[in-house]
């Protein structure tokens, strides 16, 4: 069987999450994709044949108030993301894919880590380095730090920390089937540092990192100042595959100038793959039918690319 399994998660029942599934479960070419659990309320979602409702314990959940965070749809939504990632981490599926979370609303329910992604590593009992990578068509990126205050960037970056994360960006990239990833790595301060005149962090950090990740065979290059980094990237005579950078808007920035709507957010690091849309749960526009799927769409081809990949290294395993 050359199609992939994947767990499919409804998202913020309060958002744009079940608009953005249902146009997802109607485009033909994902019926063709392959098997799909899908985790979500009975009834909310019309179902093509290639899809099977997930029978857990949010599944006969009442109808929410739309365009509101509160404890119950975040208690709703860990109850779901549990759901999903047990499908994947017991092999019944290949793959976690959800539609948009409401970080406030799963605070309230519960949720007492950074974000989703720790949630995760947590509830996996997941030990090694994880972090979120951003994906926009052709381009990654994958950051040092992540959400946390400005001011602590500086003194969260360690040399280890920059190799682990064009480690990680490389791992997935190669699991996403690029065969030989180029990695471009940015600096921290304006102009680079300019030779220790406007911070050192690149000289005393961040190319120590790249060094080690060179020597252990990984193509990475830089420190490149952060403000041409994505040129670099994009150029057609060249270019590179993935963007490392020092801090969260460092990265999302540009990504999401370049594509709104269109970024996925894949959660690196962790034993299995679990993507999800980039952009928002968009209270604003709940129940319009105007919201776009075509982040939804990219983050579910991803993983059914990265489903496939993840199949055949756990078959080789066994």
């Amino acid at each position: 069987m050359n199609k992939p399994t994947l767990a499919l998660f409804t998202g913020d029942p309060a958002g744009i999450g079940p608009e953005l599934v249902q146009k997802l479960l109607l485009n033909p070419a994902v019926e063709k994709a392959g098997r799909v659990f899908l985790i979500g309320q009975k009834g909310s979602i019309q179902t093509p044949t290639n899809v099977e409702w997930h029978d857990w314990p949010g599944y006969n959940t009442p109808a929410f108030p739309t365009a509101t965070a509160s404890a119950r749809n975040g208690a709703y939504m860990l109850d779901a993301l549990a759901a999903g990632a047990a499908l994947v981490r017991d092999g019944q599926a290949d793959a976690f894919c959800f539609a948009p979370l409401n970080k406030t609303a799963l605070r309230l329910g519960g949720m007492h880590q950074e974000d989703e992604l720790r949630w995760f590593a947590e509830f996996l009992a997941c030990k090694g380095v994880c972090g979120e990578l951003n994906v926009l068509q052709d381009l990654w990126t994958s950051r040092v730090t992540s959400h946390v205050p400005l001011k602590e960037v500086s003194a969260l970056l360690s040399s280890h920390k920059v190799f682990e994360s064009i480690e990680m960006i490389f791992n997935a990239l190669k699991a996403s089937g690029k065969a030989s990833p180029r990695l471009a790595v940015c600096g921290l301060n304006p102009h680079n540092g300019d030779n220790g005149n406007y911070g050192d962090e690149e000289i005393r950090i961040i190319a120590p990192g790249v060094e080690m990740a060179r020597a252990a065979g990984l193509p990475a290059e830089g420190p490149f100042p952060a403000d041409t980094a994505f040129v670099r990237a994009i150029r057609q005579d060249g270019g590179y595959d993935g963007v490392v950078t020092m801090y969260h808007d460092q990265g999302q920035i540009a990504m999401k100038l370049m594509g709104f709507e269109k970024g996925v957010t894949v959660h690196g690091g962790l034993p299995f793959p679990i993507t999800t849309p980039a952009h928002g749960t968009a209270y604003d526009i709940v129940g319009k039918n105007v919201a776009n799927p075509q982040a939804m769409l990219n983050a579910f081809e991803l993983a059914c690319r990265m489903g496939l990949h993840h199949r055949k290294v756990t078959q080789q395993i066994a």
